[in-house]
């Protein structure tokens, strides 16, 4: 029989449970099953699972967004899979990717090429969707344009540094330890900033001459809110797309976004890969970096999926340098 993990009730990583679980006797006909060898683990996942974003299901259910794995069996609609295929999926409802074999609607999979691995798929499938859309579609970053990433050394933040390089772009990164600077400069980071040592708003405002920042991408939310609209400059976009520090407090929108005539976006990936035409635009563009090596996956950890608990620790400390996997 096989496993997964599901939660009972919202809470701390003690809430994952391991259990058996039953599949359907049928395929539904637009579905591929897959065998999961790979899944990603991601800090939405924490806000699933504490209900920092709450959702409408009932107890229990399966955590994950991410995985990658084989095709064992198709639905009698499916045509352009077949038996064997390996094969990816990311930020597509619903949720229950930390399992062994799941059922998934075939339009929402993407094939993936010779050169990249399922390990590395589930690493760098959502991740590097977030930066190509984050980079090349809300906001396209321009050749030597400066711009500041918050948590250059994390999952998000080495694909950013990567991605940044790669057009020419000018990535000014925070980050925490030296380690953490070292790493995201060998990834493209162009310049970075220790937030707990050094005045960001001082440094980005050195960097650039004075002039400030066209756009701010801030994943890390309450701690670094105010000091990211701070290096904006008038008209400047600030793109919060997550919260890895804690949900940012109610603002004054006039007082808070006025003064500069600021523009505010609070994006998700699920609303930019909305069809399959978006999907395969985003992946692809992401394998084309992959595969002229100006995106390298990088896997900090691989964890069984039994110990997801302990893989949720990690990711919530901070600590980790790249992508967590759960090995199923």
């Amino acid at each position: 029989m096989p496993k997964r993990i599901v939660i009972t009730k919202l809470g701390g990583p003690e809430v994952l449970k391991y259990e058996d679980y039953k599949l359907p006797n049928e395929l539904a006909k637009s579905m591929v099953r897959i065998q999961q060898t790979s899944i990603g683990l991601n800090y939405i996942d924490t806000y699933h699972r504490s209900g920092v974003y709450p959702l409408p299901l009932d107890f229990p259910f399966c955590l994950g967004l991410e995985a990658a794995g084989n095709i064992i069996e198709i639905g009698n609609d499916v045509k352009n899979f077949q038996i064997g295929d390996r094969v990816a999926y990311s930020y597509s409802p619903p949720l229950g990717a930390y399992c062994e074999i799941r059922d998934f609607e075939a339009d929402k999979i993407v094939k993936l090429p010779e050169y990249i691995s399922n390990d590395e798929a589930a690493s760098i499938l959502l991740q590097g969707m977030t930066v190509e859309y984050l980079f090349e579609r809300l906001y396209k970053l321009k050749k030597n344009e400066k711009f500041l990433f918050h948590a250059a050394a994390g999952g998000v933040g080495l694909i950013a540094c990567q991605w940044a390089r790669s057009i020419g772009a000018k990535m000014i990164g925070t980050i925490s330890t030296k380690e953490k600077s070292d790493l995201a400069k060998k990834h493209g980071c162009e310049f970075t900033i220790n937030y707990k040592y050094e005045d960001v708003y001082e440094n980005v405002s050195a960097i650039t001459n004075g002039d400030l920042l066209n756009v701010v991408y801030d994943g890390v939310g309450k701690d670094t809110f105010d000091i990211s609209l701070k290096c904006l400059n008038f008209r400047g976009l600030m793109v919060s797309f997550g919260q890895s520090s804690g949900m940012i407090k109610d603002v004054n929108l006039h007082s808070t976004f006025n003064p500069k005539s600021l523009y505010f976006t609070r994006p998700t990936l699920m609303h930019y890969i909305k069809n399959r035409n978006e999907l395969e635009k985003s992946s692809s563009n992401l394998f084309k970096k992959i595969k002229n090596k100006e995106i390298k996956p990088n896997i900090y950890k691989k964890i069984n999926l039994s110990d997801a608990s302990e893989a949720h620790k990690l990711l919530q400390s901070r600590k980790s340098i790249g992508s967590i996997i759960l090995k199923p």
